[in-house]
């Protein structure tokens, strides 16, 4: 065989390999911190985000927000996209749309359902119809009496990953109640979603052990392995910084990742804690880069949350 046919022959096994090859999925959990549009919605308690609210929220401030949730989403992925992005406290729709707009060489697609929270914060996902495509949709309904609270997300999805057993992922975006009125006191609420979210994850299970399945969005509590069958990959994380929250002093990680046994193996887990998205507060301390400082609005803020980030390959 002649030199060039071999050469032709090598390049060609290259360009094959190159389109064949199998990029990592990434996951990506983020609590947005009050996403809201400018807008009263007369169904919804959420006139601190308005032009005449006390956070005097205007349409200048409410770009700049989507802008800088859009900067956090694309500077996760670098090259790669982040094919799936898990998001708390969005308002509506409108604020996905817009975020899908600053976003647009991406081609994100959206799922969103409007919940009977209150203040009217949802949980919702981007994703990459390149890399991920919902089976389906819909979600599990927090009853908590009187009070109201945001539903579960749930999606399936197909995927393509070279080392993924299955071509079905399993996922649950949650934003549980918070610790409003003390963490003893309101944990209850957050063991009623829980328990619905065992249920769900009890049938998957029984159905297929093998099942791949992730819960992952804001517990509002630190890292706990009490979901059965399932890992919080949170629960050993040792890194810098050490939580995704900083309140009163302290690190606590309430965005978490749990993991069944199929993605537990071969997941890889980090908090996205980039220089930019923090800022040092009046003890010396790196903190989150948060909008609102209590009362004091910061132009160049992302979140009082860290993002974090699951890999699959």
């Amino acid at each position: 065989m002649n030199l060039a046919l071999q050469n032709k022959r090598r390049v060609g096994w290259i360009l094959l390999a190159i389109a064949i090859r199998v990029y990592p999925i990434q996951i990506v959990s983020y609590n947005t911190e009050n996403l809201f549009d400018y807008t009263h919605d007369t169904l919804k308690n959420d006139t601190d985000y308005t032009v005449d609210g006390s956070r005097h929220w205007s349409y200048t401030r409410y770009k700049r927000k989507v802008d800088q949730v859009a900067r956090v989403v694309c500077n996760i992925g670098g090259w790669d996209t982040p094919a799936i992005v898990g998001l708390c406290e969005i308002e509506n729709e409108r604020c996905l749309r817009d975020l899908r707009y600053v976003l647009y060489q991406y081609h994100y697609e959206s799922i969103h359902y409007e919940s009977e929270d209150e203040r009217g914060i949802d949980v919702a996902v981007l994703y990459d119809p390149k890399q991920v495509t919902p089976i389906r949709h819909g979600t599990l309904k927090v009853d908590l009496g009187t009070d109201k609270t945001r539903d579960i997300l749930r999606v399936e999805w197909q995927i393509q990953s070279g080392q993924m057993t299955s071509d079905t992922l399993y996922m649950y975006i949650c934003h549980l109640p918070s610790m409003r009125g003390g963490a003893a006191a309101s944990e209850w609420k957050r063991r009623c979603a829980k328990d619905i979210l065992q249920h769900d994850i009890d049938s998957l299970l029984n159905r297929d052990v093998h099942s791949l399945i992730v819960v992952m969005g804001d517990m509002n509590t630190s890292p706990k392995n009490d979901l059965r069958g399932m890992t919080n990959r949170m629960c050993d994380y040792h890194g810098e910084p050490e939580g995704t929250h900083w309140y009163e002093g302290r690190w606590d990680c309430l965005d978490q990742f749990y993991v069944s046994p199929g993605l537990d193996r071969m997941a890889q887990t980090f908090i996205y804690s980039e220089e930019w998205l923090m800022t040092e507060n009046k003890d010396g301390e790196q903190v989150p880069r948060r909008t609102f400082h209590g009362w004091h609005y910061d132009a160049q803020g992302y979140s009082d949350h860290l993002p974090i980030v699951m890999q699959i390959p």
